[in-house]
């Protein structure tokens, strides 16, 4: 989910949060400075989840993503079909 309202995307398991990244807007730029999970749900693919949404929707929205924190970034190198997204 993005909360656009709060600059988050959140990933939820029923009701519970299992993993968010919260962003900043620059433009058409989404800057991630960390994705998280909570403990209790590492380990468990959630954070590629919740990465998987947010490619999906700035994609969508013809946004690109600068990603700060060294997971998005790793995320991101991994997988060729989204280098198009990575702001220069």
């Amino acid at each position: 989910v993005d909360d656009a309202a709060s600059s988050r995307f959140t990933l939820f398991l029923g009701r519970e949060v299992v993993a968010f990244a919260d962003y900043s807007l620059d433009g058409t730029v989404v800057t991630v400075p960390y994705v998280e999970t909570d403990a209790a749900h590492r380990g468990r693919g959630f954070a590629a989840v919740l990465m998987g949404g947010m490619v999906e929707s700035i994609r969508t929205n013809g946004r690109t993503i600068r990603p700060i924190c060294s997971y998005a970034a790793s995320y991101l190198r991994e997988r060729p079909e989204t280098h198009d997204l990575v702001a220069l």
